[in-house]
């Protein structure tokens, strides 16, 4: 198991849009992936799912995996909020 705390910070947080390119990137590994938030965790791989948390900008969220891919899942995950889901 991986895991690893970042913070949300685009204008949007992770609505619709960001969110869907989240879960486009999450369905790219094996590992099952999830998203906490204030003790609630989510598949990262489902869209009610991640939208249902209410991730605001500035909002910290934990990353964690589990499976074969689970520390290039996370890393990729990590960049994309980083990059403020920049395409």
């Amino acid at each position: 198991m991986f895991m690893k705390e970042t913070t949300v910070s685009n204008q949007v947080g992770l609505h619709a849009r960001p969110a869907t390119f989240f879960i486009q990137k999450a369905n790219e590994y094996k590992s099952s992936i999830w998203v906490e938030k204030d003790e609630r965790r989510v598949n990262a791989k489902s869209l009610l799912g991640v939208l249902s948390l209410g991730i605001v900008k500035g909002t910290v969220i934990n990353l964690i995996a589990d499976g074969p891919d689970e520390e290039a899942a996370i890393n990729a995950l990590v960049e994309l909020i980083n990059s403020d889901f920049s395409e």
